[in-house]
């Protein structure tokens, strides 16, 4: 379910300590509703995921097509990412975060920025704009935690703006349903095989 952006930046979240600079696009509460150590869990699933293997053939196909114009526009480009185009973000952590990085992706073009109990992020960078996923672990008043995920953006000038207003339909309304979807049952299949 899409959220306010007070519902992220209500709480004392160590991510709006380092990306000041960067606009907060969206935030959405994730259908996983845990225990307080259940974190890590979240935070794998979401580093192990694959969009090309999405149940929804929409989903899919707008990944697909992302790929190949991203290739065809030299949009992923190595030139045009982390440590070429843009500074990793690490270079902003406070101390007590640097040592504490998460998992690596396996196949979203995502590096981990830090781990902690409540916390984590990761960054991306390409021709259009530097980005910084969130995942938090949120108390809820029934005694349990579920996830909740912003993303942060600094577009990179006019074709930046252009592209992420061009792609806001399609990730409201296809590309974050979908993953809250394939989310929630793997999840669910988490429980079960308990």
């Amino acid at each position: 379910m899409r959220l306010p952006n007070t519902a992220h930046t209500s709480r004392a979240w160590r991510i709006q300590e380092i990306v000041p600079d960067f606009r907060l696009e969206d935030v959405w509460a994730l259908p996983t509703l845990g225990r307080a150590d259940e974190f890590p869990i979240l935070v794998e699933g979401f580093a192990s995921a694959d969009p090309g293997k999405t149940p929804s053939r929409a989903a899919r196909a707008l990944w697909s097509l992302r790929w190949k114009l991203g290739d065809l526009f030299g949009l992923d480009d190595p030139g045009s990412g982390l440590e070429s185009r843009v500074s990793t973000l690490r270079e902003r952590l406070p101390d007590d975060l640097r040592a504490t990085a998460g998992p690596k992706f396996e196949r979203l073009p995502f590096t981990s920025l830090y781990l902690t109990d409540d916390e984590f992020a990761a960054e991306i960078a390409n021709q259009t704009m530097h980005g910084v996923l969130h995942l938090g672990w949120v108390a809820e008043a029934s005694g349990g935690y579920r996830g909740q995920m912003a993303v942060y953006v600094r577009p990179n000038g006019l074709l930046g703006n252009a592209y992420m207003a061009a792609i806001k339909p399609f990730r409201h309304l296809v590309v974050y349903p979908q993953m809250l979807q394939s989310m929630e049952r793997r999840w669910h299949e988490r429980e079960d095989d308990k």
